[in-house]
């Protein structure tokens, strides 16, 4: 081979090298981009954002589901319950599946990360230290013994009766909206507060700033549900959780923005 045809071979490589390479920065060229798979996401806010701030607001705060960024409800819940509601949902409610395993979006270590993060960033450990937290699970109750109970706790708000009062809270005893919560779900409001509506926990209920005790919660419950027109128009069983239940509009003032 002569010398120019060496010239000519390595001009033509040069320009077929060169051809390739521009055709990459073309308009219209289709760009070769890194994207993570979904399922590596494990960032508390991107997964929180994507999949639970719809019905627990921003920040845990804000939605039409009872707040999670609440340090009282995630104290008595625990990591296990919550991970538990947020795998596999609320039967009875508005509180779906998360977890792949039932048939969900979000694998058992995105799970993790959105309930770590939870009690990381929203749960005040040191608030509740030293104090005996109800239990999560409504217990068997007396409506009978609840009626002092509701007098000590609750008439100042929402009157001798629990129809409400006009400076302050609503009725928690309207037939409309016991249809709509089980005894879980009061519940839980009675021993978690609702942070958005001034509802407190179970810690500030009784005069002098004194806690009310598990059945004193439990027999609460018992004559709140008293109340409801029959059976056959109470809640439908099977939401545990309470996390994602909805609140009532006349249990304080605006509960009704609650939601499991």
């Amino acid at each position: 081979m002569t010398i120019v045809s060496r010239g000519l071979a390595a001009l033509t490589l040069c320009a077929a090298l060169a051809a390739i390479t521009g055709c990459e920065n073309a308009p219209g060229y289709p760009r070769t981009v890194e994207v993570d798979r979904p399922e590596h996401q494990l960032d508390f806010h991107t997964l929180y954002s994507q999949n639970c701030a719809g019905c627990h607001g921003d920040n845990g705060r804000g939605g039409a589901a009872l707040p999670l960024n609440n340090p009282a409800l995630l104290a008595i819940a625990g990591t296990d319950h919550l991970r538990s509601v947020a795998s596999k949902g609320v039967k009875g409610s508005l509180m779906p599946a998360f977890a792949a395993s039932s048939s969900g979006m979000l694998t058992d270590q995105q799970i993790d990360a959105i309930v770590q993060g939870m009690m990381r960033e929203w749960s005040k450990p040191s608030a509740v230290a030293g104090t005996a937290l109800p239990p999560w699970a409504v217990g068997p109750g007396n409506a009978t013994d609840g009626a002092p109970v509701y007098q000590a706790a609750c008439a100042r708000c929402h009157g001798t009766n629990g129809t409400g009062t006009s400076s302050a809270g609503h009725s928690i005893v309207d037939s409309a909206y016991l249809a709509l919560v089980d005894d879980q779900s009061l519940h839980t409001v009675i021993a978690a507060g609702h942070p958005e509506s001034s509802t407190p926990d179970w810690r500030s209920y009784l005069a002098g700033g004194r806690a009310l005790t598990a059945q004193q919660i439990d027999d609460l419950v018992a004559w709140l549900a008293s109340h409801r027109a029959s059976a056959s128009t109470s809640a439908p069983s099977g939401s545990p959780a309470g996390v994602a239940a909805p609140a009532s509009p006349s249990m304080t003032p605006s509960i009704r923005k609650e939601k499991p």
